[in-house]
């Protein structure tokens, strides 16, 4: 029985303590701390895992130092400190990275006073990263030729984090802890349905992939399910003074433009005031991102969205060729969930950019429903402890939190994965030098779970080919991810347990013969079906060219 399936049945017919509806990072997060505290957790998404709003983040994990403009200091303390704690926690997913903010002459802030600005910020975040720095246009083109000099004032750095894989991985990390710690979880099951009898809920599910039914109960509900928590509240009868409205924002994945000597984000003001971002990931750079109102969660990219980020970092940056929409290897496009007042929240376009990514934990204690709305991922830590919080006021007793339902596995547990990686020779696996050694990538994404990959490379050195080339993922991964990561479309796999598809252009995917491996590796028997539709969906979403 596969780890989903055995899942689907614990859950179908279950009573327990909370049931967690949305798997994005708020629920994944929730159900982790539920789970770790003793509590009996089931958590249901109706898509995949981090699937929606949280695969269309910019991979940054930031204390929100724009939000010092309209003085939200309390925000920025609490963001700071998560971002803090994740560093310390996962330090090897979470690291450190520098913001170099170029300011122009038509920017508004000079770079003394943004320099000002950057020293509070470090500040406020406790002093856990290293001091931000003023430059002149003589720095900015030492250390980063690719910037256009010729109209800037100088530039400051401050340091915040990313994340070194991609969102939805580091949600499904979450995912795992709840799992480890007894919950039971499945991706692709909705809730079509549940009323309150007496002191418990009865929720009727479905299997998106299947078409079964089934129903579990459960004390109390939290609602994690991003921008769709008011409709799913809707459905529960209950209400929050807060609501949901919708930014869309976009990332446009394009080759690497500035040296990889070091990896660090640059930041420009655009045409209209607002701060985007060239990101670093791996030999890509990710830029972005836009902020649109709109009024439904589904999103796509348009022409004049592409065709805007290109014009702004082509007139800011110095590239042998002008990026054109042929450059565009991938693009990410979502909503962020802001939070305003239900009563008294008609928010104009003049001030639709000042609304910050806060997040709010309402509980309702008649109906027994917890409800997260906003948020981000840097603040997932936060989200969690409140979410437990708020379950425990309801009646269900909590243990201790010791704060172990999440991090990395100890310092002296990665020692000796790394001995063991030495002693086998496993960085002397690859052959290309331009790649993470073997042994840090494995480390990182897998924990504990990379020593019985060392020991399947040891019984069978096929398991350490690279399956698809030019992807970089290692045979042993694809039979990890088919035991313990609940990959159900190929797509949760190529875009989510790893970021193949957003790396690697269209064409070599498509055309990669390791393609039809991958999915026998996943899927076995039912391959060319998963292969099929996987096809089928990339050429019906293939942007125009």
């Amino acid at each position: 029985m596969t780890l989903r399936r055995a899942n689907l049945a614990r859950i179908s017919g279950g009573l327990f303590d909370v049931l967690v509806i949305g798997g994005g990072i708020n629920g994944a997060v929730s159900a982790a701390s539920l789970a770790g505290r003793g509590a009996n957790v089931a958590l249901v998404d109706r898509g995949d895992f981090g699937g929606f709003t949280s695969q269309e983040s910019s991979n940054l994990v930031w204390g929100g130092f724009k939000y010092l403009e309209n003085y939200e200091l309390p925000l920025v303390f609490d963001l700071c400190r998560s971002r803090n704690r994740l560093m310390k926690a996962y330090p090897d997913n979470v690291k450190e990275i520098g913001f170099l903010a170029a300011l122009d002459r038509s920017a508004p802030y000079k770079p003394w006073f943004a320099a000002l600005g950057a020293t509070a910020y470090w500040g406020i975040g406790a002093f856990g990263t290293d001091r931000p720095r003023l430059l002149s246009t003589a720095d900015i083109e030492n250390e980063e030729p690719a910037v256009r000099t010729t109209t800037l004032r100088g530039a400051i750095q401050y340091q915040d984090a990313y994340l070194v894989d991609n969102d939805s991985r580091f949600v499904f990390s979450f995912v795992r802890s709840a799992i480890e710690a007894g919950a039971s979880v499945a991706n692709y099951v909705e809730l079509i349905g549940a009323e309150r009898e007496g002191d418990r809920w009865t929720c009727h599910l479905r299997d998106v992939d299947s078409g079964e039914e089934l129903t579990a109960r459960a004390r109390v509900l939290v609602n994690a399910a991003g921008p769709f928590v008011d409709a799913v509240n809707d459905g529960l009868d209950t209400t929050t003074t807060h609501r949901i409205v919708y930014s869309k924002g976009i990332h446009l994945v394009v080759p690497r433009l500035t040296t990889t000597r070091h990896d660090r984000v640059l930041a420009f003001f655009d045409d209209t005031q607002r701060l985007f971002y060239v990101i670093p990931m791996g030999h890509r750079s990710v830029i972005g991102t836009t902020d649109t109102r709109v009024d439904s969660p589904y999103t796509q990219v348009t022409d004049d969205d592409r065709d805007f980020l290109l014009a702004q970092i082509n007139a800011r940056l110095d590239l042998d060729h002008p990026l054109t929409r042929s450059d565009v290897i991938a693009e990410r496009c979502g909503v962020r969930p802001l939070v305003v007042k239900r009563e008294g929240s008609d928010h104009t376009e003049a001030d639709w950019t000042s609304l910050s990514r806060k997040h709010v934990v309402a509980r309702d204690d008649a109906r027994a429903v917890v409800t997260v709305l906003g948020g981000k991922l840097t603040d997932c830590l936060n989200v969690g402890e409140e979410v437990a919080a708020d379950v425990e006021a309801l009646g269900i007793p909590l243990e201790k939190d010791l704060h172990n339902w999440y991090g990395e596995p100890a310092a002296a547990t990665r020692s000796e994965f790394y001995r063991q990686a030495r002693l086998m020779k496993l960085d002397s696996l690859r052959t290309r030098p331009d790649v993470e050694p073997l042994t840090d990538r494995l480390w990182r994404r897998y924990g504990r779970r990379a020593f019985d990959m060392l020991e399947a490379i040891r019984a069978d050195p096929g398991m350490g080919e690279d399956v698809m080339g030019s992807t970089d993922y290692l045979r042993v991964e694809l039979h990890n991810a088919a035991e313990h990561e609940m990959v159900v479309t190929l797509d949760d796999f190529m875009r989510r347990r790893s970021k193949i598809d957003l790396v690697v252009r269209d064409e070599d995917i498509v055309g990669s013969p390791g393609l039809r491996e991958v999915a026998e590796i996943l899927f076995g028997d039912d391959a060319g079906r998963r292969l099929a539709d996987y096809l089928e969906v990339r050429e019906r979403t293939r942007r125009p060219a």
